[in-house]
């Protein structure tokens, strides 16, 4: 069963790429949790006016995992108002990221907008979130693979987006030597 769609964006992900790094020069990354070295976010947009809304577990937001052998499901972190999260924060105005957030907000009904980083060699948990996700693949290679239940495939740099059923347990690994970097954006129904 295919869990995934690719559309058509025309991203220029060099340039886009080019942006992320600066920002991530500039920026860093935020984590709720310091000990999570694995999971790095820039947030791209927030709700209006709050600065809250992108630090804490609001950068990660809620997800079931199943984390022992015991295999009984368990919810981490608070449910997230997606639909609140429609301003760009402002280190982002007048740079390509708006012009691709502009982009995305008029094809899909968004929620939190991020660049998710992997560093090379990790993984993320068999996890599962409450609505699916757009991927723009900006820095990747083969050995960056997502899997949702038992269907594994790669998303390669090639400027559209993948819209990835993440109601069903997933994870991503990044089996490369390089830091693996998508805009990862929830697409509220």
């Amino acid at each position: 069963m295919k869990h995934y769609e690719e559309v058509k964006l025309n991203v220029d992900t060099d340039r886009l790429g080019k942006e992320y790094l600066d920002f991530k020069h500039h920026l860093g990354f935020k984590t709720d949790d310091k000990r999570n070295i694995d999971f790095n976010a820039i947030c791209i947009n927030r709700i209006p006016g709050d600065p809250n809304s992108i630090s804490g577990g609001n950068v990660r937001g809620l997800y079931w995992t199943y984390p022992d052998s015991t295999n009984v499901e368990e919810q981490r972190l608070p449910y997230i108002e997606e639909h609140k999260y429609t301003e760009l924060c402002p280190e982002f105005r007048g740079t390509y990221v708006e012009q691709v957030y502009n982009l995305i907000k008029s094809k899909f009904n968004l929620g939190r907008v991020r660049f998710l980083m992997k560093p090379p060699r990790s993984c993320l948990s068999w996890h599962r979130d409450p609505e699916k996700r757009l991927h723009i693949p900006i820095i990747t290679n083969k050995g960056c693979v997502m899997v949702i239940e038992d269907t594994a495939f790669h998303m390669p740099s090639n400027g559209n987006g993948y819209v990835t059923d993440n109601t069903k347990y997933h994870n991503f690994f990044n089996g490369s030597e390089i830091d693996r970097v998508h805009i990862v954006a929830t697409v509220i129904k």
